[in-house]
């Protein structure tokens, strides 16, 4: 059992000029993956693509079924204007059309958003020959064969290969007192510590704006830094069991950040929307990952449950925003103090904002080793800076969109 789909080395990636990509890459793609492309551009009823870099245009548009690609601009339904380099990582799945909008490297100037956002799934299904979700692909076994009760949780002493099995299945766990509500008061005053230290021009949080217009700090970055306890934590025998759980070989990253989910917000990165966690891109280079959620308080339907959709991690979807068509159902893992929740990277999942009382979580992953012969540098995208820097991204997406609406992005994240 694996959960390991990746397909690309950090070591290939490489700076890809605009007329290579236009006059060899894409067409020598429509030539192997057109016509799974095409499909799911059809499925999804995607409007033809057009790619403005650097003084030229290119279309992706259907033709018989199959993907085409012509010169020009002229019947695109969405346009997106960027520079070589920004193309270079996007058919590379370096960054994804997310991941460029928040970084502010695409300006679309025909279309909106959505129709924007709508295309990853058909330009990984063209790049990398991953099939467009359709309903019905995506089913639920248990180990003997029946239905899997998609509403199971479990404890650490339950069997490993049944939990295991739930997890490369459904993406997700709810794992029931795993710690001690003595050890989430230790986590929780370090985060109030650190909260309340936290300025917005440190680089190191993440803020947002309630009803009342006060900009509230609602995460600590670099919380596995400041945090002993947090650290004794992690490397404890019931934590460190779950990166052994599918046998990938998954290591600890030794990091991780404490949030607060605070009543009232309405702008800001503090409740997330239904994403994946590669949706900035790199899909193809580091899922599946285990991210960890540890409820230093319980969370419930009023609290801030964290949302899943079981399944999502094996089915090539949108990977920012809740596609309106996806037949995947999402289930609410409501926890108590102590409990854990586990999601693969690529398993869609959302904070739903708390209407009762506020909740704490701290969020510390598990990656893949890396590929035999690949060569991994760091990548200033995805830097410690970087992240500090994404609590502006919502108005760099505002930015991007030709709509200016950014009420049609909210309706496509699900909100």
């Amino acid at each position: 059992m694996s959960i390991d789909t990746r397909t690309r080395l950090h070591k290939d990636v490489r700076s890809l000029a605009r007329d290579e990509v236009f006059e060899s890459l894409l067409p020598d793609a429509i030539a192997v993956h057109g016509d799974l492309a095409g499909r799911g551009v059809t499925y999804k009823d995607l409007p033809a693509l057009g790619l403005d870099v650097d003084g030229r245009g290119v279309t992706l548009a259907l033709a018989g079924g199959t993907l085409a690609l012509r010169d020009g601009l002229d019947g695109a339904g969405v346009a997106a204007a960027m520079a070589a380099d920004a193309l270079s990582d996007l058919v590379q799945d370096a960054q994804s059309t997310m991941g460029l909008a928040m970084t502010a490297r695409v300006r679309l100037t025909v279309g909106a958003m959505p129709d924007w956002i709508g295309w990853e799934p058909a330009l990984r299904a063209l790049l990398d020959g991953r099939a467009v979700h359709e309903a019905g692909d995506v089913t639920f076994t248990d180990l003997d064969g029946g239905d899997l009760d998609l509403d199971r949780s479990f404890t650490i002493d339950d069997d490993h290969e049944e939990i295991a099995h739930f997890l490369e299945q459904a993406g997700f766990l709810h794992l029931r007192d795993v710690f001690a509500v003595d050890e989430m008061a230790t986590i929780g005053a370090d985060i109030d510590e650190w909260i309340a230290r936290a300025t917005p021009d440190d680089g190191d949080s993440w803020w947002a704006v309630d009803e009342h217009g006060v900009d509230q700090a609602v995460r600590v970055l670099n919380f596995y830094d400041k945090s002993a306890a947090l650290r004794e934590l992690v490397h404890d025998d019931r934590y460190q069991w779950i990166g052994g759980l599918t046998g990938d070989g998954h290591r600890h990253k030794g990091g991780g950040e404490g949030l607060v989910k605070p009543l009232g917000i309405v702008r800001g990165l503090s409740d997330l929307p239904w994403h994946k966690d590669c949706g900035q891109g790199r899909h193809s280079f580091v899922c599946s990952g285990l991210t960890c959620g540890i409820s230093v308080t319980g969370a419930d339907r009023t609290s801030g449950a964290l949302g899943v959709i079981p399944g999502s991690h094996r089915a090539n979807t949108m990977a920012t925003g809740r596609d309106p068509a996806l037949d995947l159902r999402p289930r609410l893992l409501e926890t108590r103090t102590g409990d854990a929740t586990v999601h693969c990277s690529d398993t869609l999942h959302r904070a739903f904002p708390p209407v009762d009382r506020p909740r704490k979580v701290v969020y510390s992953s598990f990656g893949l080793p890396p590929l035999p012969g690949d060569v991994i540098e760091p990548d200033p995208r995805y830097s410690r800076e970087a992240r500090a820097e994404l609590s502006s991204v919502q108005d760099r997406i505002e930015a991007a969109d030709n709509q200016g609406a950014p009420n049609r992005y909210r309706a496509a994240r699900g909100r």
